[in-house]
């Protein structure tokens, strides 16, 4: 029942036939949906494993941490008479795990440049509204036509700063760059910076080719992001896993439909990537979901209901694993008729009550077939995994990290030149220009001073001119005698109202 080595072995059916995953329909992508204590999280762990055995590397995100567990063998003798039935031999063994962590705490640093992530998805993460989004894209215009490299928060900070002080002239160009928008752009960053943010920002970047490991045994690294405390961010979360997934797709080539998948992403709380998300994010993501499938990526969404994502997205997942649904309110039984509708139906029950009557443990089954057709959805037993089914300790953490094959590449931070520094370079270079123009301007201001306060050269002696005779014509005594007497009565008559305005006071 269980030898398929073309398939991933999901569960046995209530009617006893073996429900599995097609590899080489591995990545047409998928859904894994349920009620919170159905077994999602079980259900991502034999998935996990399943894909790893078969050499295919996987990521996906710790969200409780009991994930942590595949890590470590399972306890075969509890899950012994379960697998019994299905014709299971478990074997109590481990996946090859390395641990990441966006905080560098309970697993190796997860970093992007700022750049990178770009000014879509850093709105996102910052909740910009529009205008100030088309400030920050205008910001990182600049950056790339003056060779900017946004590595870190602070570069972008000193970059917004610039285009502040430069707005006039860069507004002429581009548009109208508000200071508001900037502000309040720049209070978002400190938001972010103060949930942890500022720590996934920097170098040095993670490389793609360190999360598409296998190991010297032939099996698929199986790469877990601890997200317990990333979930206090939800938007940080669900960008850090959209850039992931973006990343995937612009680096990797073409490679059609592969016998198995190249990587198999894993994006639980999915719900969080669609709230409030935007018209322009929302057409990336189905883009996204839709291509990547040619690059040999599988993406599996894992939410609490397939309403959770938009019919668009949804419309792509063609691999589906529901478990139970409640439906006490009118928006969950709208959801439980969507999911309902989803499946392929089966003329042996109805599938609506199936997913309410459903077990921990149990689930509603449909895969592609060969034919990439979805096969007739099934009530499944789900099979208990080989590795343990809880969380790993600290210790047991630290010894897997220890064995890490990235193990120091990433653990210390490198800051190198970059926009922060190339600006301060610059702001500092001006005002040194400014200050050595104002002390020259100042010496010059200084010399003319001396020189008008200076006595005036003596003048050079000459020869004596001839004396002019001193004697008078009558005409010139009597032209005299008249400006004098002109010149005492205006004189006598300026001193009057002079006078007489002094005395009237």
């Amino acid at each position: 029942m269980t030898d398929n080595p073309a398939a991933l072995f999901l569960g046995q059916s209530f009617e006893g036939a073996a429900e599995t995953l097609l590899f080489k329909r591995a990545n047409r992508h998928g859904v894994v949906a349920g009620a919170t204590g159905t077994g999602k999280t079980v259900t991502l762990q034999i998935m996990a494993q399943g894909f790893s055995e078969a050499g295919v590397p996987v990521f996906c995100a710790d969200v409780k941490g009991d994930l942590s567990g595949i890590s470590q063998p399972g306890d075969t003798v509890r899950f012994a008479e379960r697998a019994g039935q299905m014709g299971l031999t478990l074997t109590g063994k481990a996946a090859p795990v390395v641990f990441w962590d966006l905080y560098g705490q309970k697993g190796h640093p997860i970093r992007a440049t700022v750049s990178d992530v770009g000014p879509t998805l850093l709105a996102r993460m910052l909740e910009l509204n529009d205008v100030q989004e088309g400030v920050l894209t205008v910001a990182f215009h600049v950056a790339d036509k003056e060779g900017l490299l946004l590595l870190d928060l602070e570069d972008l900070r000193a970059l917004l700063a610039y285009v502040g002080e430069n707005a006039q002239t860069i507004g002429r160009e581009v548009g109208n760059v508000s200071p508001t928008s900037i502000a309040a752009i720049q209070r978002a960053l400190l938001q972010l910076e103060q949930q942890g943010g500022k720590a996934f920002f920097g170098e040095p970047a993670l490389r793609l080719e360190d999360i598409m490991r296998t190991s010297l045994d032939g099996r698929g690294q199986v790469n877990v992001l601890d997200s317990t405390r990333l979930m206090n961010s939800p938007r940080l979360y669900a960008a850090f896993l959209l850039w992931l997934l973006s990343e995937l797709f612009e680096q990797l080539p073409e490679i059609g439909d592969p016998e198995k998948p190249r990587l198999v992403f894993f994006f639980d709380e999915a719900h969080l990537l669609f709230n409030d998300a935007p018209k322009g994010l929302l057409e990336k993501v189905e883009q996204v979901v839709r291509l990547i499938r040619s690059k040999g990526v599988g993406v599996y969404f894992v939410t609490q209901n397939p309403a959770d994502i938009p019919d668009t997205v949804l419309a792509q997942l063609g691999n589906r694993v529901q478990h139970a649904l409640r439906a006490y309110t009118p928006a969950e039984q709208k959801g439980l008729r969507a999911a309902a509708q989803s499946f392929r139906p089966n003329p042996a029950f109805d599938t609506a009550e199936a997913i309410q009557g459903l077990g921990v443990g149990e689930a509603l089954v449909s895969t592609l077939d060969e034919k990439g057709a979805p096969t007739v959805v099934a009530q499944t037993k789900i099979r208990p995994p080989d590795s343990r089914l809880g969380p790993a300790t600290d210790a047991e953490r630290a010894a897997v990290m220890a064995a890490s094959p990235v193990r120091g590449t990433y653990d210390t931070a490198v800051n190198r030149e970059s926009a922060e520094e190339v600006l301060n370079a610059r702001r500092a270079q001006a005002e040194r220009i400014e200050a050595e123009t104002a002390s020259v301007a100042a010496e010059a201001k200084a010399a003319e001073k001396a020189a008008r306060s200076a006595p005036a050269p003596a003048r050079e002696r000459t020869a004596p001119r001839p004396r002019a005779s001193s004697r008078q014509t009558p005409m010139e005594a009597l032209t005299k005698s008249v400006l004098r007497t002109a010149g005492s009565t205006i004189t006598r008559e300026l001193l009057r109202g002079v006078l007489g305005s002094l005395k009237r006071r």
